[in-house]
């Protein structure tokens, strides 16, 4: 599946654009500040329901405006057509919609158009906290599996309500032993769906990240849980006290993390500036790969400011590889339109420019 054609209003600085894309590569090019990450944010709102920069949907909406809509026409394999709508306003109010047909559940949506971003925010996933990768993880699995999106939101749910019961002078110990055993079933599920897609991605990162760096540095992720321990009930019958004391749950998949490591040291202590940068790619593509074999659909890739992360040679490397036929749709953004229009004709691969300016799109 692919997107055919967007048409965005009031997003950000575009106030409005009509676009017709390429089933490959689509290049955006503009000066810093023009609008080109905006438009793939777009791209990534129709497919996940909101930005990938920030969870508050009105910091979208055009200054001046008070409201956003994004329309998007994809082409799907089966030559059928899927339109996706999305509007939301400043007073907290959204739509979403497919094929005219309003969703009563966003995350019914998510998994339909698979997307994968790769932004110079990313180095957050190396130099943050946990609470960045297990975001990363998350939105991983929460478009190839359902029951795992299911999972997480019950978790959460009963986590809130666990911790507000810690809080209270006196504890209700059967309602105490209920959340216990629905955090505990909901923990276990999400666990083995971790433990099984990092072992899935692990050796993509590996296979990525030396075809992308031309460096044979051992890279690998260690996936660390308090579930590594045992099941989730046990582990919050030993720390019940210690939850009284804290007035909140101190164990469980909320604490979750991924150490990305090179030669057996995290890559945050031990990795160059443009060894970090190589692995980050690596794991998108490796993201990319794991969500195309268990999903059976292309995601859409959004490839913002490469230069950033990788010298010219790299990013001819990367292009090179994501325009193979393993890939499908493509989205490029970078401020230098020779630079990136000399690499694509290298390629020789089927592609669009555009040109951004101020919010319009050319």
């Amino acid at each position: 599946m692919y997107l055919k054609k967007i048409t965005v209003t009031n997003f950000k600085n575009i106030p409005d654009a009509h676009i017709i894309f390429s089933p490959k590569i689509n290049c955006i090019t503009g000066i810093n500040g023009s609008g080109k990450t905006n438009l793939l944010d777009a791209v990534y709102y129709l497919s996940m329901t909101k930005s990938f920069f920030s969870t508050i949907d009105h910091l979208s909406i055009m200054y001046d405006s008070d409201c956003t809509s994004l329309n998007g026409e994809y082409a799907r394999d089966d030559s059928g057509v899927e339109n996706i709508s999305l509007s939301f306003n400043s007073k907290g109010e959204k739509l979403l919609k497919r094929n005219s047909r309003n969703y009563t559940r966003f995350s019914d949506h998510i998994g339909l158009i698979p997307v994968v971003m790769v932004s110079p925010s990313d180095t957050s996933l190396i130099n943050d906290s946990g609470d960045e990768r297990r975001k990363f993880i998350n939105a991983i699995l929460s478009q190839i599996d359902k029951e795992y999106l299911r999972r997480l939101q019950n978790y959460n749910q009963i986590l809130i309500q666990r911790n507000r019961l810690l809080k209270d002078d006196i504890i209700q110990e059967y309602l105490l032993g209920v959340f216990n055993e629905q955090l505990s079933a909901n923990a276990s599920y999400i666990f083995k769906k971790r433990v099984e897609f990092v072992e899935m991605l692990v050796p993509l990162v590996k296979e990525y990240y030396n075809l992308l760096s031309g460096e044979r540095e051992d890279v690998d992720i260690e996936y660390r849980s308090d579930l590594n321990e045992g099941s989730l009930i046990d582990i919050l019958g030993r720390t019940l006290e210690k939850d009284k004391h804290l007035g909140y749950t101190s164990s469980g998949v909320q604490r979750d993390d991924l150490i990305f490591c090179m030669k057996g040291h995290p890559i945050k202590r031990g990795g160059s500036q443009g060894q970090q940068k190589s692995f980050l790619i690596a794991l998108k593509l490796a993201q990319f790969a794991v969500m195309k074999n268990i999903h059976g659909v292309s995601p859409i890739l959004l490839l913002d400011d490469l230069f950033d992360k990788l010298d010219m040679l790299r990013v001819e490397q990367l292009l090179r590889l994501v325009s193979s036929d393993f890939f499908g749709q493509i989205f490029i953004t970078d401020s230098n339109k020779v630079r990136i229009s000399n690499i694509l004709d290298e390629i020789d691969g089927e592609s669009l420019s555009f040109e951004i300016e101020n919010g319009v799109v050319r």
